[in-house]
């Protein structure tokens, strides 16, 4: 796959360059080491509320119309996120547009105005968004599991807040967290596509520009759970939406590409062990779907559905049954290649897009030590043999790594019996 190059600013900043040849796109993705990892109680959700007033208007663009205006113009899309462990603002355009999206990232980062009246302003958007998510059982399921699995620290909060701190936040706290999280210590720049050199001249131009900050770290993940672990959130729903899974490993651990492929099997597809036994089998869900994450200092497994109330114990016993045949019972030769296949294929289909590259490319900068290439990731599973895929079964399927999340009408002790192998 493609070559990347990494070139260190004055003021440190690596700006990692991944061309294209004839690509007619560039993405522009900026990413710094910001987010709810990097909270304390009472700052939770600075990270995501800071994303938010950096499209408010700069001094040169003095407000969101203005601001909107010249991305639109640029003719590409453009947007935000914010996570556990990274922010990233990017925009993905025409390549001969890039020099021009990249003046007016920098101009956000390091001029926004970030006015009192705005921050009032949205508060009420961004309560409403969380409004959005708990409303949204199946996507919120992710942020209770978690919540779950790391309790009340960093790792455990969800990165958009609370109602109470997004209604309390000043101006003075946005001011004093960008001075600390927002600098050439934590910030990273990632082109790729149809790079021409004017668009990296410009990107050297405007980001060496940026001041070296504090930049408070993240406390390290303490795995410490001796049992299984349960959280239920109560809600008048006509369904259960679960999460059931296991601790894992974080990025660039040696089991990472193995549970990798074991989530494959469990859950990532439609032909995989568990949308065949819950849905197609039982009939118990509509969607089904296993899913690894890896942090740079944690990471889990763990299985999602939405499932009938009264069948929530069948359910979880049908996932835990799965998961404990990989643990005896050696994945067959062609099952081991259909997921290898996949996810090779998934990973090609993916990559032909400029955004998605500059995602992995970001990703690899913040978390791992060392940049992997999609290519040498794939190389990586590629590798991975049956024998491997059981022993790190053994090893994470255990009942003192289970961790079950429910949301729906549901009580809190009515299933911690059966959370066991």
């Amino acid at each position: 796959m493609n070559r990347y190059k990494v070139n260190i600013l004055s003021n440190k900043i690596p700006l990692i360059t991944v061309p294209i040849k004839g690509a007619p796109t560039a993405t522009a993705l900026v990413i710094i080491k910001a987010g709810s990892k990097y909270e304390t109680a009472a700052s939770n959700g600075l990270s995501h509320f800071l994303e938010h007033m950096f499209f408010k208007g700069t001094v040169k663009r003095p407000n969101t119309l203005a601001l909107a205006s010249e991305l639109d113009s640029l003719g590409g899309e453009y947007n935000a996120f914010t996570a556990k462990e990274f922010t990233g603002y990017w925009v993905k355009v025409a390549a001969s547009k890039l020099p021009a999206a990249l003046d007016i990232i920098s101009d956000m980062l390091l001029d926004s105005k970030i006015e009192t009246a705005e921050i009032e302003r949205e508060k009420g958007v961004i309560i409403e968004e969380l409004n959005m998510y708990e409303d949204n059982p199946m996507m919120h399921v992710e942020d209770v599991f978690e919540s779950c699995l790391y309790g009340d620290t960093p790792a455990g909060w969800e990165t958009i807040g609370t109602k109470k701190n997004i209604s309390n936040f000043k101006r003075a706290d946005f001011i004093k967290y960008l001075k600390a999280q927002y600098g050439s210590k934590s910030i990273y720049i990632i082109l790729v596509g149809g790079i021409k050199e004017e668009a990296k001249k410009t990107a050297v131009e405007m980001f060496s520009k940026f001041k070296a900050n504090k930049w408070r770290n993240k406390p390290a993940v303490r795995e410490t759970q001796k049992t299984p672990q349960m959280l239920v959130v109560y809600k008048k729903t006509d369904q259960i939406n679960l999460s059931l899974g296991v601790r894992a490993c974080s990025i660039g651990h040696p089991d990472e590409f193995k549970i990798k492929l074991l989530s494959i099997i469990l859950g990532g597809s439609m032909s995989s062990r568990l949308f065949i036994s819950l849905r197609e089998r039982n009939g118990l869900a509509y969607y089904v779907r296993t899913i690894n994450e890896t942090y740079s200092d944690s990471g889990y497994l763990t299985t999602q559905a939405g499932v009938p109330i009264a069948k929530t114990e069948a359910a979880i016993k049908i996932i835990l049954k799965e998961y404990k045949n990989l643990t005896t019972e050696l994945v067959s030769a062609p099952e081991l290649k259909r997921a290898k296949d996949l996810l090779q294929g998934k990973s090609l289909l993916q990559m032909e897009a400029t955004d998605n590259l500059a995602t992995w490319y970001a990703r690899q900068a913040v978390l791992r030590r060392k940049i992997m290439t999609p290519g040498e990731f794939l190389k990586k599973i590629n590798k991975v043999t049956a024998s491997e895929l059981r022993v790190v079964a053994k090893k994470i399927f255990r009942d003192s790594g289970l961790n079950l999340a429910l949301i729906g009408q549901a009580s809190a002790g009515k299933f911690k019996s059966i959370l066991k192998f």
